[in-house]
């Protein structure tokens, strides 16, 4: 019995009516109306899924091999936890745990399975989970805990069940991915692979691969300089400027050391047998009594960076060096080249920690991971596990975190990063610097082609939000990288998950951390009247159609043209069937008029005096446009496609 069929059982099973109401949003079920509707949970799962069961399977979207389906994927970024959240009794609340019927207002994978017809029609063909791993509570964030705080990689957040179902969380997991792979979607999950929570179930099982500190020593607080307080070494200048200069000269040779007062606060591992809980922390005895305890990570560069260690995360000892024992920026990032070396590796740590995404393939047969900080991890290691996951599925894809677009994610094996398109979408100047360098050079890996992630602020709570979401829709679908929602984005949500990311001061202060989705209940406004599903279906379906153009990353499809009016931006995708052009406007407060000149055809003329180079001569087509505010046009061969509209 295949997973599926196991958890539509179990609703059988166990169907009966409930001693409380449970309502769904309207658009679970379908587009026709965002309402909340009074359902039977059990008839209402039991029928989605059955829905998805009978439905004739779906191809994956597929590549040149080697994760390279990744260049065609259309992504919705999924955080089970927040995205299916919903207040099911209509009470006003969001309960934490489960109800009297045994179902959980915060999300599930079970509404996750449910939700995935209505992703499928907005086209989505990849789905990229935030990380779903056992959460950790020593020090955790908010009211639930960060989901990277991860307690255990090799188990799913409990969390994530429905208990009126009696099904163990692995199996919902089984049912989501082959739910997904029957409508045509692709699994990518994310991992953080060189840290893990302060109350890791490994701590007590491997002390020796963490780093251990005196319990009696406090951690520093925010903005304080205390060096005995445990917190980032703190440099003095010269060594600072002199770690510095040779990481930026990739000298990893003799890197300064924290001063000698900081590597004192780190002692030697306790035996696994002198470790127990106290109040949720881990706390170890040494052999002369001295009582010690794992310390919080912390941003480990630049060597000088003021943030307070985080309280829920610590990082892994990679290596094991008696000169090196001591969490800074030379032994957890700029490894230390004396310490890098083969024989320093804890190797059963990097077995765990190699194992880690092959466990998944083979247990549930995801399609992909990203990988938190991966460029952070030893290189070594990282080929590891790169390597490791192609044995078992060759064309398994591997995502990074990079914001860079460059050769060295590609030379690592990256089949994508997250770029930084999110940082310049909605600024206008560094936009069109955008997409004159995907005119002029091949970008060498895909990067997410989206205006927000789970760490900026909302596309939706900028300037003219209407405008703009539709502005950086219709521009994304264009460019040759990965077409990226973010959950929540099509319920014009403003709420950021995170604050990680190019945040204002007054923002910061008006999203405290205790009230942050990535660490506390929250739900969106699903029932909203409004929302930009029918924008993103039909973004979405153009950018399916004319997908072997548009992910086409050679720059020959790529043109500039230009407008009379500098609000005017002018960006052509052409082949040898047919060109694509857009024309937007970048002011999202003002109606704007002008010219538009459009270079749709293309010759050259051979060398024969004069000149060893060929000349290229570029035929203008050019029109007038009157834009509305923030409006797009594309245009197929001067016949228009479309002008995005909301619903």
């Amino acid at each position: 019995m295949s997973a599926l069929e196991t958890i539509i059982a179990a609703l059988d099973r166990r169907e009966r009516a409930l001693a409380q109401p449970y309502y769904v949003p309207g658009l679970w079920v379908d587009a026709a109306t965002t309402a909340a509707r009074l359902v039977n949970p059990y008839t209402f799962y039991g029928e989605r899924l059955r829905e998805i069961q009978q439905v004739e399977p779906v191809l994956l979207v597929q590549g040149e091999g080697g994760g390279e389906w990744s260049r065609h994927a259309r992504a919705y970024n999924l955080f089970p936890r927040v995205t299916t959240a919903f207040d099911h009794e209509q009470d006003g609340r969001l309960a934490i745990g489960p109800s009297a019927d045994g179902w959980r207002d915060t999300g599930t994978l079970l509404k996750c399975i449910a939700l995935l017809p209505y992703l499928q029609s907005m086209e989505i063909n990849t789905v990229h989970l935030l990380p779903i791993s056992a959460v950790g509570q020593d020090g955790h964030k908010g009211t639930l805990g960060s989901p990277y705080a991860i307690r255990d990689p090799y188990r799913l957040d409990e969390t994530l069940d429905e208990p009126a179902l009696g099904l163990e969380v692995d199996v919902l997991f089984a049912g989501f991915v082959e739910a997904a792979h029957r409508l045509g979607m692709r699994v990518v999950m994310e991992f953080v692979l060189r840290t893990a929570a302060k109350d890791s179930d490994w701590i007590a099982q491997h002390p020796d691969w963490f780093y251990w500190i005196r319990a009696d020593i406090s951690d520093r607080r925010a903005g304080a300089l205390d060096a005995s307080a445990y917190g980032a070494p703190i440099f003095p200048p010269d060594d600072l400027q002199r770690a510095k200069a040779k990481v930026s000269a990739h000298d990893f040779s003799a890197l300064p050391a924290p001063p000698k007062a900081y590597r004192a606060m780190f002692t030697a591992p306790p035996r696994p047998e002198s470790i127990q809980r106290e109040e949720g922390r881990w706390i170890g005895v040494l052999d002369d009594g001295t009582r010690v305890r794992v310390p919080g990570a912390f941003s480990d560069y630049p060597p000088d960076d003021t943030q307070p260690p985080w309280t829920d995360v610590t990082y892994l000892r990679l290596y094991d060096h008696p000169d090196f024992n001591y969490m800074a920026y030379n032994t957890i990032r700029m490894y230390d080249r004396r310490l890098a070396q083969p024989e320093n590796a804890v190797s059963a740590l990097w077995d765990a920690i190699a194992g880690v995404i092959p466990y998944y393939q083979q247990r549930f047969g995801i399609d992909g991971v990203m990988i938190d900080m991966g460029h952070a991890l030893p290189p070594v290691l990282r080929q590891r596990v790169l390597g490791s996951a192609r044995e078992i599925n060759p064309d398994f894809a591997f995502w990074g975190e990079d914001f860079s677009i460059d050769s060295h994610s590609a030379a690592e094996g990256y089949n994508a990063v997250v770029g930084f398109l999110l940082f310049d979408l909605h600024q206008p100047d560094r936009l069109r610097e955008f997409l004159r360098q995907v005119t002029v050079a091949r970008l060498p890996v895909p990067f997410f082609a989206t205006t927000e992630n789970h760490n900026t602020p909302r596309a939706y709570s900028r300037p003219f939000p209407l405008e703009f979401v539709h502005y950086a829709l219709a521009i994304s679908v264009m460019l040759p990288g990965i077409p990226y929602i973010h959950s929540g984005f099509e319920l014009m949500e403003t709420k950021p998950i995170n604050t990680g990311l190019n945040f204002s001061a007054e923002a910061l202060r008006a999203n405290p951390t205790e009230t942050l989705p990535l660490f506390s209940p929250w739900a969106f406004d699903w029932t909203r009247r409004d929302n930009l599903v029918g924008s993103i279906r039909y973004a979405f379906g153009l950018r399916k159609k004319y997908d072997a153009l548009l992910s086409n990353p050679d720059p020959a499809t790529a043109a500039l043209g230009y407008g009379d009016n500098p609000n005017l931006i002018v960006f052509v995708r052409r082949d040898h069937d047919h060109a694509l052009i857009a024309v937007a406007s970048s002011s999202l407060e003002t109606v704007e008029s002008g010219r538009a000149h459009v270079p749709i055809t293309e010759y050259e003329l051979s060398p024969l005096w004069g000149t060893e180079h060929p000349f290229r001569s570029v035929e203008m087509l050019s029109f007038d446009v009157r834009l509305g505010n923030g409006h797009v046009l594309i245009l197929e061969d001067g016949q228009a496609l479309s002008g995005v509209k909301t619903d």
